[in-house]
């Protein structure tokens, strides 16, 4: 999680809560994607399982917890992307690359994103990873529909082929940078395929 995260910061009331989440975030940056168990993690932190139940009624809101981090997050970028630029075209170009330097930084919320982390967990967390991802793909739509009302894009263009098509780019980077361990950048040869995906 980098260090401009909402999650780091200072001690404060609410300092141990954003310190499990931390904890929980680094662990999931293991590349052999061992399954993270509450003894795992009350290990790493050096408290009891007891203590870490104080803060969270279970380990599935401890994931809701990092959800939440990663919809502020996304989301914001997405406002201040959409916010800035006039053009559809170039919103698209700046949510991909936002959103493959996103899974960049935060390794351990890549393997939440792909659903990886959520394996064996309660399945309303990949229900709601399911409903983020479809929502960056309606945020890409309205980017699509922007670049057609400036006549950016043919009057035939499918926005919504192809934000589905960009999130599937999109997804499958994320799956690509977990599954080779973090080695392989999310973002690699970007310059190149944008047009492609983004004309």
């Amino acid at each position: 999680m980098d260090s401009t995260s909402p999650i780091a910061g200072p001690r404060k009331p609410g300092a141990r809560k954003l310190q499990i989440l931390q904890t929980l975030a680094a662990m999931l940056e293991d590349p052999k994607g061992e399954k993270v168990t509450t003894a795992a993690l009350a290990a790493r932190l050096g408290v009891s399982e007891a203590a870490l139940y104080r803060h969270f009624a279970s380990k599935a809101q401890m994931f809701e917890g990092l959800i939440e981090f990663i919809e502020t997050s996304v989301f914001g970028l997405i406002n201040e992307i959409s916010a800035r630029e006039t053009s559809g075209l170039r919103q698209v170009r700046a949510i991909v690359a936002m959103l493959l330097e996103f899974a960049q930084t935060n390794k351990g919320m890549t393997r939440v994103l792909i659903g990886d982390a959520l394996v064996n967990e309660n399945e309303r967390l990949q229900e709601r990873i399911n409903q983020l991802i479809e929502r960056i793909e309606a945020s890409l739509k309205q980017s699509f529909r922007v670049a057609a009302t400036e006549r950016e894009v043919a009057e035939s263009f499918d926005a919504a082929a192809r934000s589905a098509l960009v999130v599937a780019f999109v997804v499958g980077r994320w799956h690509r940078f977990a599954k080779s361990g973090f080695r392989k950048a999310p973002a690699e040869a970007l310059e190149a395929q944008l047009p492609v995906l983004v004309s």
